[in-house]
């Protein structure tokens, strides 16, 4: 029972910070591109506008859809609470929820909207993300063929079953996960200086300064 149990837990965690990096990619190394392109007097001003959009995304929006998804299934005449498992998963738990609440159709039609613009955001600025890398390292040159791998990937993705797509993507964040750690730690030190002096000392802007000048 305590294996099982602590297994359970282990999972658990492991599943939420798998969607996690999907949700707000905190820590994963892919929105800096998005925020290193804003037009600000210093790092940390941009920081906390990174720090609100992981705010909301994870305690307003994915605690919404958490709590409905407890509310429906695990509770009282849910259907997870009855011990009812068969037809109900990972990839159409949040859909089968709302459809408690707004009927099958609304509910369904409501996560396929949603799912619509969160998906079609994020394909445009992983893109645009992965289009810079391939030119700073590669060149001009190779964006093209890099769009047309990035066009066969997305229509293979749209093919495959759920779950295969599920890990390959887990696999894949997780190669990114890596180098950028090791970069967050390397810069922990500026990075709590700019902070605590609210951009007034920044390590890395004077740094960037001197080479400029």
């Amino acid at each position: 029972s305590v294996g099982g149990v602590t297994f359970g837990i282990i999972a658990a965690l492991s599943q939420g910070a798998k969607r996690g990096l999907f949700s707000n990619e905190a820590g994963m190394g892919s929105t800096p591109h998005a925020h290193a392109m804003a037009n600000v007097k210093n790092p940390h001003e941009q920081g906390v506008v990174a720090i609100v959009a992981v705010f909301v995304d994870t305690f307003v929006v994915v605690t919404i859809t958490a709590l409905v998804s407890i509310i429906t299934l695990y509770v009282g005449d849910g259907a997870l609470a009855q011990g009812m498992y068969e037809g109900i998963d990972k990839t159409n738990m949040a859909q089968i929820a709302f459809g408690k609440l707004f009927g099958t159709n609304g509910g369904a039609m409501f996560v396929a909207i949603c799912l619509l613009f969160f998906a079609f955001s994020t394909i445009i600025s992983w893109n645009l993300f992965a289009k810079l890398n391939v030119e700073y390292l590669f060149g001009k040159k190779a964006v093209p063929v890099f769009m047309v791998i990035a066009l066969c990937f997305i229509f293979a993705g749209s093919l495959l079953s759920n779950d295969l797509v599920w890990e390959l993507a887990d696999m894949f964040n997780q190669l990114m996960v890596l180098p950028n750690a090791i970069a967050l730690i390397a810069l922990g030190g500026a990075v709590s200086m700019c902070a605590k002096t609210r951009g007034e000392k920044c390590e890395i802007t004077k740094k960037e300064d001197a080479q400029a000048e």
